[in-house]
């Protein structure tokens, strides 16, 4: 009873062909499972965002090996622009369906960029209580920013700001700019 053609599995779409298959009240719910549970074994914010990162860092790695497991002509990035951009424009579409807002470079210091998302979903559902005010749920995504350039041989620490929305600051380790300026010189 088969037609002769094979159906491809959703497991074996590319990324970057799919469709939003979530909804966003199911990403909410879980989301918030994630928060109770990080908040469950927190006694402070800062823990909290810690543990938040920490789930954030494992998606990330997981996210990654499943792009380029999937992506049959893809690359991987060695120039640190291309990187950050593949960071906002490609990651940000096959997380969120969107491209981040911006990507900027610090003025005072080569190591350290910016990308910008007005309005993070991940935040979007969160109501965060008086006690908790300085709460920011997108270190989460900075987890997961971090994870994808330290596993692509771009290490760097990446933290949740609130600034022009929700601002992920990248610094990157010296290495990757040392790196970068001799690809540069070639």
């Amino acid at each position: 009873m088969s037609s002769g053609r094979s159906k491809t599995s959703i497991l074996d779409k590319p990324l970057s062909k799919g469709k939003g298959e979530i909804s966003l009240a199911l990403y909410a719910l879980l989301f918030s499972e994630i928060i109770q549970y990080c908040q469950n074994r927190s006694h402070s914010i800062n823990e909290l965002q810690n543990k938040l990162s920490e789930i954030g860092q494992d998606v990330g790695t997981r996210l990654l090996d499943l792009y380029f497991v999937r992506e049959r002509n893809s690359k991987r990035e060695i120039k640190l622009l291309n990187m950050l951009l593949f960071v906002k424009s490609t990651l940000w579409k096959v997380l969120f369906g969107k491209e981040a807002d911006k990507l900027e470079h610090a003025n005072d210091d080569e190591r350290t960029y910016y990308i910008i998302e007005k309005d993070a979903l991940v935040n979007k559902f969160i109501s965060v209580p008086k006690d908790k005010g300085s709460l920011n749920c997108a270190t989460f995504n900075a987890g997961i920013i971090e994870a994808v350039l330290t596993k692509s041989g771009f290490p760097a620490k990446v933290t949740a700001h609130w600034h022009k929305g929700t601002t992920y600051m990248v610094k990157f380790d010296d290495s990757v700019i040392a790196r970068d300026k001799s690809l540069d010189d070639r």
